[in-house]
């Protein structure tokens, strides 16, 4: 589900892009390593003069677990481990020609997260119809943080902005454990005393 809803994101970021600043043919954003295009990489061509999203960090998100082990559907219950809930950061860093159209593509990334903070399959078709939701927070560090994650990228740093992408759900489908019949009727035997 991660690759699923990054790559969902990085489509609706370029469509409102191309909105803000013209239609065009190359993406100006692309999911990818932004470690690759920090360290210089020649290989890495395609993240030159673009924004791009990637994943920092994955958190279980503890709030949401669930604690029941099966699930009831019309003529029998599963049962399977739960579904593990997760949070995901991502760090949207412009790698820009010019600091300036850096700065005017962050900008516009926080436009749309701040018009366009929850995503569901209702309000937009194009989502998986396997995520649930998705909702976006802006994620604040503060410099020993930034730092501290531009020192592990290995590069320099780039202007850029985080989210906190919430409520991912990560789940087997097929792995379930056991299956039984439903419960339909229920005997009760009473017996009476006498004195």
């Amino acid at each position: 589900m991660i690759s699923e809803s990054l790559s969902f994101l990085a489509v609706e970021l370029n469509k409102f892009l191309n909105q803000k600043l013209g239609a065009t043919t190359d993406a100006r954003l692309v999911l990818g390593n932004i470690a690759k295009a920090a360290d210089g990489d020649q290989g890495q061509n395609s993240l030159v003069n673009r924004t791009v999203l990637s994943l920092i960090n994955i958190e279980e998100d503890k709030v949401a677990k669930v604690r029941e082990n099966y699930r009831k559907t019309d003529t029998s219950v599963l049962y399977k481990n739960p579904p593990l809930y997760v949070n995901i950061y991502i760090l949207l860093a412009a790698n820009m020609n010019t600091y300036s159209d850096s700065l005017r593509m962050i900008t516009l990334i926080m436009q749309f997260f701040q018009s366009n903070s929850f995503f569901t399959p209702l309000t937009h078709p194009s989502l998986d119809s396997r995520i649930l939701q998705l909702h976006a927070d802006l994620f604040s560090l503060n410099f020993e943080q930034i730092n501290h994650i531009w020192s592990t990228l290995g590069g320099k740093y780039m202007p850029s902005v985080m989210y906190k992408v919430r409520q991912l759900t990560v789940e087997d489908e097929d792995a379930v454990a056991t299956e039984g019949k439903l419960i339909e009727t229920i005997i009760t035997e009473t017996s009476s005393i006498h004195r």
